[in-house]
């Protein structure tokens, strides 16, 4: 089983890509996690948010078309909230499951409405606005987390 982030966003600082790197080289190896980005469409005055959104999904649903029967999981500011532990349980739960587990991070629009019914799942990270770019590495961070809980590894102190 793999985890794939598949965020749009492109160029990240490179503070963003030493953090995603950091929690995602911390995977054991069957457990995998791989960043997938999508480069965002530009928005003008014939490309509407409704447009771009649709495009982007496009290009999401190509990164996507190599997984394993994969479980989509988008991030949305109305998606459920889970704990960390609650985040460990669904984790074993899908790898029970078998197949992969694709996160997907919105541009600056979000996500197309079309792609987030087409969702397993919805979660959400904070009740607050991130950057796309720390998503990310608060995504990694917590599936490693989520990964310490099921082994009981230190890392995670309840």
């Amino acid at each position: 089983m793999q985890l794939v982030i598949v965020a749009v966003g492109h160029k990240m600082p490179a503070w963003i890509e030493s953090g995603f790197a950091e929690y995602a080289k911390r995977m054991p190896p069957e457990l995998r996690i791989e960043l997938r980005e999508i480069k965002p469409e530009a928005r003008s005055s014939s490309n509407n948010a409704a447009t771009v959104m649709q495009r982007e999904a496009t290009r999401i649903e190509a990164a996507l078309a190599p997984l394993t029967r994969p479980r989509i999981v988008a991030l949305d500011e109305r998606g459920k909230d889970l704990t960390t532990v609650k985040l460990a349980e669904q984790l074993t739960g899908w790898q029970r499951e078998g197949g992969d587990v694709a996160f997907l991070i919105g541009g600056a629009d979000g996500l197309d409405p079309a792609l987030k019914a087409r969702a397993n799942t919805l979660i959400r990270l904070s009740s607050l606005t991130l950057p796309h770019g720390m998503v990310r590495v608060l995504l990694a961070e917590q599936l490693y987390r989520a990964w310490s809980v099921t082994q009981n590894h230190p890392y995670h102190r309840v």
